[in-house]
């Protein structure tokens, strides 16, 4: 696959396994709590309203063009009402479901150990006839560039914008200091039963 440069470099983020560390990063500000997704980030780049190119994130300063396949995900809008530039960053995955189907009908060497392989083998594929198969979904996470639109610097204005686009975002909970620990233990409690 072709390689190329992005525009913005996407870096690692802070981790933590601490709910008390969470809101004491959120202080008195309020802020937007969602999954994260395994499968494999997408970069997505439309011109004039038309979806014009898709890269991986590799090593979040150059990636793999991967446009034909994008294009046969199961859920992207090929078009767009919105008619200058924009790019946007979002999460390819194959659901645990499609997984478990599609492992079945490989034969044994050729299985998938889990979901993200898959799904990053899937959108890989030299033939999108392949990619279109395997029911690649895509979950908007964050807007990198909307040429003319002001956003307020809010993360929720951005992911309903996109979603008013046609795109399906990642879904979230809008938290602060006061309830973070909670909304986290809810949505632990959601992860068995998350697809």
């Amino acid at each position: 696959l072709p390689k190329e440069a992005h525009e913005t470099g996407m870096l690692s983020l802070d981790k933590t396994k601490n709910k008390g560390e969470l809101k004491q990063w959120l202080k008195e500000k309020d802020g937007v709590l969602s999954w994260k997704l395994d499968g494999l980030t997408i970069v997505l780049t439309y011109e004039k309203g038309r979806l014009i190119k898709a890269v991986t994130r590799g090593n979040g300063e150059v990636g793999e063009v991967v446009t034909n396949n994008a294009k046969v995900f199961s859920n992207i809008p090929l078009t767009i009402t919105y008619k200058e530039t924009l790019v946007l960053r979002g999460e390819a995955v194959i659901t645990y479901s499609d997984f478990e189907k599609i492992n079945k009908e490989l034969e044994e060497e050729e299985k998938y150990k889990n979901p993200r392989n898959l799904c990053s083998g899937s959108v890989r594929q030299l033939n999108n006839e392949i990619t279109a198969k395997r029911n690649v979904h895509f979950f908007a996470f964050a807007l990198v560039r909307a040429d003319h639109r002001d956003f307020e610097n809010s993360r929720e204005k951005q992911l309903i914008w996109l979603e008013s686009l046609g795109f399906e975002i990642v879904p979230y909970k809008k938290v602060s200091g006061d309830n973070v620990e909670k909304t986290v233990e809810n949505l632990e409690r959601k992860i068995p039963e998350n697809d």
